[in-house]
């Protein structure tokens, strides 16, 4: 029951009508209805005024926010994820439909491996702030390592219709579409990107993926070489090579 309607019952109470047609009341059963009354009122006048100040009364301080950020920067730092996210979620309680929490968040959660949680966040900072970049290459990543191409790809071409050559948005989507077995489409992306940046060692590994996907096992072995001249510690470049080899 609402409180105006709590109310309401009392007043009728009070000028209820009794047998003898006239409003008569014990006074000391008046006295403690009125009582009442002016409680219910201050309740009334208060509840409204807290829900019309709730955003000030609930903001932090920007000493808080900036402690809190502060403390989950440092946790990362360490690799302890846990206490990072413990330490964000003060100010998500505050302002959980913001951009700058929700993407601090998604990445917290994917660096700890806890992918439905990170999807979760970024997708609230990309509701935020829906022509960022940032949260939507956070949710590829984020795609990727919990292995939903499918995902990775829709949000993929949504970065490169306004991005056409971002950086991370072609590569997290030339991997899908590769793990996707859409070899052609992954391989214009590759060359795409490679005209842009030539010897770059991540599109260089992944074109000698491709080719080795693709049965063209000269091209891939060709490939690997250049990668580990440029990159001798690639580790996908010498598993892959040492097979090719054999």
């Amino acid at each position: 029951m609402s409180i105006c309607v709590y109310l309401s019952s009392f007043v009728v109470q009070y000028f209820a009508i009794l047998p003898k047609g006239h409003y008569v009341l014990n006074t000391l059963w008046r006295v403690n209805l009125l009582k009442k009354i002016t409680f219910l009122l201050l309740v009334l006048f208060v509840s409204s005024a807290s829900m019309a100040d709730f955003s000030l009364v609930n903001k932090l301080s920007e000493d808080q926010i900036s402690q809190a950020y502060y403390k989950s920067y440092t946790y990362e730092k360490s690799g302890n994820y846990n206490d990072a996210i413990k330490s964000i979620q003060l100010v998500y309680q505050r302002y959980e439909a913001t951009y700058g929490v929700n993407n601090r968040l998604g990445k917290l959660f994917r660096m700890n491996a806890q992918y439905r949680n990170s999807i979760s966040h970024y997708k609230k900072a990309i509701k935020a702030l829906p022509n960022a970049i940032s949260p939507k290459l956070g949710l590829m990543y984020s795609y990727l390592l919990a292995k939903n191409y499918e995902a990775v790809n829709k949000v993929g071409y949504q970065v490169i219709s306004t991005d056409y050559y971002n950086y991370y948005g072609n590569f997290r989507l030339a991997v899908a579409l590769r793990q996707l077995n859409k070899l052609d489409l992954a391989e214009k992306i590759l060359i795409k990107m490679l005209i842009r940046y030539p010897g770059d060692t991540l599109y260089l590994t992944q074109l000698g993926l491709l080719n080795n996907q693709q049965k063209k096992y000269l091209r891939a072995k060709a490939i690997f070489k250049e990668v580990l001249i440029l990159d001798p510690e690639n580790v996908n470049a010498k598993t892959v090579l040492g097979t090719l080899i054999k």
